[in-house]
């Protein structure tokens, strides 16, 4: 979803409800201060978590791949495939806290693009099967310096599958092109030795960017933790002190725009309806499932208020105040959700391919409105809470 959607999605207004059919929400306000208040603290302390748990394993992910590039072989090249695939849990649930321009996602200052922006044109970024020469790894006259601050500069130039830096950008140059039907992309790491046993050419530039974009990707992590920290002048502090009815507007905007829009929307139904492997979201390392899996548990987490070691009260604890029904019923969405996604088989990219009523396309299409049910059981939380919530 683009920054304007969700700016779009924030204008929502905002109001108290004095009638309903539960008559326990007319006599109960759901935003109280009392009862809001440790809610939006508890939501503040566990992103604080969430995404020092990211930077955590991107720092992993740095070291097995400065590993690698120090010594590509198939062990090192293994360990750094891992670790990226591990990075990717923690990162896959934090984007719960997005799409209302926190310091992710931010109009301005957010680095989302250079995080986990897709689709990927990978022919953008280094040779492919049509040609060995294409991207900006072989592309020496034109750009005879790789720095940090030129892949920056080239992230989603001219084009928005033009993605330079982020997870999937690493991602591409460790596995490469996925061409098979069972597995994913098997790029060997003689195409990151010079001499006589390369693969490639510039295998030089390609383990000089591999090392440059994850470098980059640990900043933009860093960056994004600091102001989640609960200390004197952070997004994070001030996010803590805000009204009840703005800040749990931001967390429903962010659970019904991932649910939806994002993860029902651009990340399943568009590759459904496409039977596209371009279109779905990890599509060189075949993990597509792991990353749908994640985003849905992320969203379980903040409605029950909980982060690894970080337990606390979520919007349930509101919900249940005013309509115990629909909390549980909220409860059941969520894990209905993640049981139709962990049915999926795996891979991904052939889940989506043959006729619809071919079994993979069944559970693919199973989750999908699950997503969406689940999506219009967040309308109605908002609703009990006094909320208009507006998604797309």
């Amino acid at each position: 979803m683009t920054k304007q959607g969700w700016l779009a999605l924030m204008t929502g207004a905002l109001f108290l409800t004095s009638c309903g059919e539960d008559k326990k929400a007319e006599t109960v306000d759901p935003l109280a201060e009392s009862r809001a208040r440790p809610v939006i603290q508890n939501y503040a302390a566990l992103t604080s978590a969430n995404y020092a748990e990211v930077v955590r394993q991107a720092h992993s992910l740095q070291e097995a791949i400065e590993a690698f590039v120090a010594n590509p072989t198939d062990a090192t090249m293994a360990a750094a495939r891992a670790a990226w695939i591990e990075a990717r849990v923690s990162y896959g649930q934090s984007e719960a806290y997005r799409f209302y321009g926190g310091p992710i996602d931010n109009e301005d200052t957010g680095p989302e693009g250079q995080i986990n922006a897709w689709p990927l044109d990978e022919a953008y970024i280094d040779g492919v099967e049509e040609n060995y020469d294409a991207g900006i790894i072989n592309a020496t006259e034109e750009y005879p310096e790789l720095t940090q601050e030129l892949i920056a500069s080239l992230n989603e130039r001219d084009g928005e599958t033009n993605i330079a830096s982020g997870y999937h950008a690493i991602e591409f140059l460790l596995w490469g092109q996925d061409v098979s039907e069972t597995g994913p992309g098997n790029r060997p790491p003689t195409d990151f030795v010079s001499g006589e046993e390369t693969t490639r050419t510039n295998a030089d530039r390609r383990r000089q960017y591999l090392s440059l974009v994850t470098k980059q990707l640990v900043e933009d992590l860093e960056s994004v933790e600091a102001q989640w920290k609960p200390t004197q002048g952070t997004y994070g502090q001030a996010f803590g002190a805000e009204s009840p009815k703005a800040a749990v507007l931001k967390i429903l905007t962010g659970l019904g725009s991932l649910s939806g829009a994002e993860l029902a929307g651009e990340r399943m139904t568009v590759a459904y309806d496409n039977k596209d492997q371009e279109d779905e979201h990890s599509c060189f390392s075949d993990n597509t499932h792991a990353d749908l899996y994640n985003n849905a548990l992320g969203i379980q987490n903040v409605y029950l208020g909980r982060y690894g070691s970080v337990s606390g009260p979520g919007l349930s604890s509101l919900v249940a105040e005013v309509n115990p029904a629909l909390d549980q019923k909220m409860k059941e969405r969520l894990q209905a959700s993640l049981d139709a996604i962990r049915a999926i088989p795996v891979p991904f990219d052939q889940a989506i391919l043959g006729a619809d009523n071919s079994p993979g396309r069944q559970k693919v299409k199973a989750a999908i409105d699950a997503l969406r049910a689940q999506t219009d059981t967040l309308v109605e939380v908002a609703t009990a809470l006094g909320i208009t919530l507006n998604l797309e």
